[in-house]
Order: C-alpha cells, then structure tokens, then sequence
C-alpha cells in the first residue's frame, strides 16, 4: 500500500473536514529500526535492566550473617527498593508483607526471601498485565497515543504499527503531532517500512482535523487499526489537554465508540515524575492503557512498581530498546524475573 498524506479543507472543530491525497514524501532515516532479535525476550530483558547483577539483588548475600534474615536485610531492600523508584507507598506494602512472614520465620535463607520478595511484586503487578485485545467489532479499532515531548510517542506508534501489520491487520496512522514537524516525517517512515498509509497535514495543522481526516479514510479502506499520534505535551499544559479533549470529541462525530483505546506512553527513566505524568493525563483524557518505554535507559525499573500500586491501569506494553525487537507485551512474571536476577548473555528465553 503506498504512503500518502491528506490535507483537509476545512478545519474548524464544527465541519467535516474534505481530503485530498498528496504525494507520497520521500522518508528521512529512521531513530529506530526492525531488526531481528539475537536474544529470546527475557534474557533482552535482563541484559538491559540489569547491567551485570540484579539492582536488587546484588551483594545482599553479604547482609545475612550466617544466613539469618534479619531488621538489616529488610532496612537495605526499603533502601534499595525506594532508590529504584518504586516509591515510598508501594515499598510500605512489600516490606510490610516481608516483615511479617520473617516475624513468623518464614523466611530462613536468601532464597526464601528472595521468593517472597517475588510474590510480593507479582501480587503489585500480575492485576495490570492486560494486553491490549483489538475488538474486530470496533472497524477500524483506533488508537490515540498521547504522552508527554521525548517519552517514545512516535517510535511506539511506528513498532505497534509493525506488531499489528505482523499480525496480518490493516493498520493505518494518523500524524496528529502536528508541531513538531520531524515528528511528521518520523511517522512517515514508519509507515513506508510498514507499508502502510499514514495520513498528514504541513506542521501547524490542526491536530483535530488531521485525526478526524484519518478516521474517514480508514473507514473507507476498511482498515482494522487507525494509530493515531498527537503532539507531546507538558501534563501541566492545560491547554494543550484541551486540545486533546477536541481530537476525542471530533472522532466520536464519526464513531461514537472511539477512541476505542487511549495508549498513554510513559518514559519509565523518569521515575516517580512518569506517576505524576499519568495521573493527570488520566484525569484529563481517561487513559485505558500504558506503554512504558526506554526501561533500558535506567537500571532500576522500579516505577513499573509504583504506577501499577498507584493507579491500577492496564500496563499493555514495555519498551527495552529502539528496535522493534525490544518491544513487546508486558508480562508481569517475566519482568519481575528479569529485574530479580542477574543477567546472563546469551541465555535464551
């Protein structure tokens, strides 16, 4: 299918926006590219959160005198789970859940300890580990990605673009970041190495338009997914959430049920700063699902934690890497096992 733009006419939020194709635009070279993974997930996994032994993990076995789990060990996993931002709260919990069982001696050795520390973290976050299910009811099933300037936005519609396509859906992209005009020619080239349409205007356009522009013409090509981007934006820019409230309210003019999913993208290096981020994006747009992305950029990952204890959202994806490779569903065992162990290259998974 070829890459096309489409510029409206109209733009106001109470018209209905005409379209005309475009010549297709020749792609810059891509941030991120598909590549062939070298290694099975969860050993990717533990290679890029733990670069060598585990955050958590590491050296505690010199914190157990003759292996006794004692008020030092669990002072030093507080110290070290707050340290990885997982927060203060969300520590409360598991530490309260391991006092307790060492209070009853439960727990006799590092391995148990370690055993319990793993149940504690599974029960924070085997609720959230939903993947995003694409109705076949909802045609096309559309997607708004929303999050704040620098947290992948672009790159993540480019590999769920992949994924879906993969999955032998017709996909479709919207590039409502209309400010940021790379944003626009990035989106481009994820379509072309996707072979898939991507629907834009010049930059300045009006995101509105350019999304309900989108929606006609998935509609018309029978598309399954329209992935629809939109500009980044400060959560503290209330203006810039009203905007967002604009592009939903236009799409339901076309398909009363859309958006079917709001994906919001979160940088998972900015630690307790990302909580801050979803919650007002939540309260302003109603988040259904959380990607969060560039966990390879920190050695902690401990606000996977915290988020899923705060605001109990559906986590649909976890990003380790600029290739399509390093992206994948999240899967709250295989994460916990990843940042709980050491890596070892070359394992598979």
């Amino acid at each position: 299918m070829g890459l096309f733009g489409f510029r409206s006419k109209k733009t106001s939020d109470g018209d209905q926006p005409a379209a005309e194709e475009t010549a297709p635009i020749d792609p810059a070279p891509a941030s991120a590219v598909i590549e062939a993974p070298k290694l099975g997930w969860l050993a990717r996994m533990r290679a890029k959160l733990n670069r060598g032994d585990s955050w958590l993990t590491y050296d505690l076995t010199n914190l157990l005198p003759g292996g006794k789990i004692d008020e030092t060990v669990l002072d030093e996993l507080e110290t070290r789970l707050i340290a990885a931002d997982v927060g203060i709260e969300t520590t409360g919990k598991i530490l309260g859940s391991l006092r307790g069982r060492v209070q009853r001696k439960e727990l006799g050795d590092l391995d148990a300890l370690l055993a319990a520390l793993r149940s504690a973290m599974l029960e924070i976050l085997q609720p959230v580990a939903q993947p995003l299910v694409i109705d076949a009811a909802n045609k096309p099933f559309v997607i708004l990605v929303v999050g704040v300037n620098g947290s992948g936005k672009t790159t993540t519609i480019g590999k769920l673009a992949h994924r879906y396509t993969a999955e032998g859906r017709k996909v479709m992209l919207a590039a409502g970041d209309t400010f940021r005009a790379a944003a626009i020619e990035q989106l481009q080239v994820w379509g072309e190495r996707n072979n898939v349409p991507v629907i834009a205007q010049g930059a300045g356009a009006d995101p509105a338009a350019v999304t309900f522009d989108a929606l006609q013409a998935a509609q018309a090509r029978s598309t399954d997914v329209l992935i629809a981007d939109t500009a980044g934006r400060l959560h503290t820019q209330s203006n810039l959430m009203a905007e967002l409230k604009k592009v939903r309210r236009v799409l339901t003019r076309l398909d009363p049920t859309a958006p079917h999913e709001v994906l919001l993208v979160l940088d998972g290096s900015q630690g307790q700063n990302a909580l801050a981020q979803a919650q007002q994006f939540q309260q302003a747009v109603g988040v259904t699902g959380l990607v969060m992305t560039k966990l390879d950029g920190t050695a902690k990952g401990g606000i996977v934690l915290a988020i899923a204890d705060t605001l109990k959202l559906p986590i649909r994806y976890i990003g380790i890497g600029e290739t399509a490779a390093d992206f994948d569903v999240f899967d709250a065992g295989a994460f916990v096992d990843a940042v709980l162990s050491p890596s070892r290259a070359g394992a598979g998974a």
